[in-house]
């Protein structure tokens, strides 16, 4: 036998053990990967692919006997939407809190972040720590805590209010008063996320161009406009993409203070779903609404990254 035959023998025998390596690993990382992926098939996919189905039926009490008898509808839920007067209320309400939240979170997280990168200088763990902790507390807990320091009669606010002789109003009875305050709370509970973030990002820009501008002679506000807004526009795109899915999903704050009141005046649309699937058993038309804020979260994002990545 030839040198070339025997290359080509020793070739042809080490393909299949080559093979039977190759489909041993792959069988390895299934196997492995087995109990996440049956998680997720049961209790996210099936159920995700189970409502976007339901989206196109009248299914309701009625039919969680019988799911295959409910009546395929088209997209008449769909339509539904557009004439549903309480949909566009809640879906006014969320753009609110969306806009308001969104902007106050990221300016207030920018300021904690650039106070403890460059003012504060004592304590500045115990400062970190204060503003990090509503983030990780428990939102149930925080907005029963607020629903009773702006209750109207026994409110902490008012209470103090009273003591200078000012009668405190109806906080959360008065329409206006009640979006301002949900809004507040979220962005108190929300923006020492944005603040670790942010001064992640401060973190990272290097000291010499701030001493290349003090030695241009520019003050702290140049600085900061010439210098920490520009390199901060990643962590800025980031950080608003994420506060506003968040945002638009909002749903504790309003349900545990105002049940969506005065007037559905602070009903978002998550709260709206969870009505119509829950409390009404309307699980066809909820679901269609889900996935209506699926879409909006997607087409905002995806705005959202291409007016701001094009500047970063």
């Amino acid at each position: 036998m030839s040198a070339q035959q025997a290359l080509v023998a020793s070739a042809s025998r080490a393909r299949p053990a080559a093979r039977r390596g190759w489909l041993r690993e792959a069988l390895t990382g299934w196997l492995f990967s087995a109990p996440f992926l049956l998680i997720f098939l049961a209790f996210l996919a099936l159920p995700i692919l189970a409502s976007f189905v339901l989206s196109f039926t009248n299914f309701s009490l009625g039919n969680l006997v019988d799911p295959f008898s409910a009546r395929f509808i088209g997209l008449n839920n769909y339509a539904k939407l557009l004439h549903d007067p309480k949909f566009l209320q809640a879906a006014l309400n969320t753009t609110i809190f969306v806009v308001f939240g969104t902007v106050l979170n990221l300016a207030v997280g920018l300021a904690a972040a650039v106070a403890l990168n460059r003012g504060i200088t004592r304590f500045r763990a115990i400062f970190r720590v204060g503003y990090y902790l509503p983030v990780v507390s428990s939102i149930v807990a925080i907005a029963v805590i607020w629903r009773f320091l702006f209750n109207a009669d026994f409110g902490l606010v008012n209470g103090a209010l009273q003591t200078f002789g000012i009668k405190g109003p109806d906080w959360l009875g008065n329409p206006t008063l009640a979006v301002g305050i949900i809004v507040a709370l979220m962005v108190w509970r929300n923006f020492g996320n944005a603040m670790i973030i942010f001064l992640a990002g401060l973190q990272g820009i290097p000291n010499d161009l701030y001493e290349a501008a003090r030695i241009d002679g520019a003050n702290r506000w140049q600085e900061f406009r010439s210098i920490t807004l520009p390199m901060l526009r990643p962590t800025m795109l980031f950080l608003t993409v994420l506060t506003t899915i968040g945002f638009l999903q909002v749903f504790e704050e309003p349900f545990v203070m105002t049940q969506g009141g005065p007037l559905n005046k602070t009903l978002p649309i998550s709260m709206y779903v969870y009505q119509q699937g829950f409390n009404f058993f309307h699980q066809g038309y909820a679901s269609a609404m889900a996935y209506t804020l699926f879409v909006v979260i997607a087409a905002v994002t995806l705005i959202q990254f291409r007016l701001l990545r094009s500047q970063t």
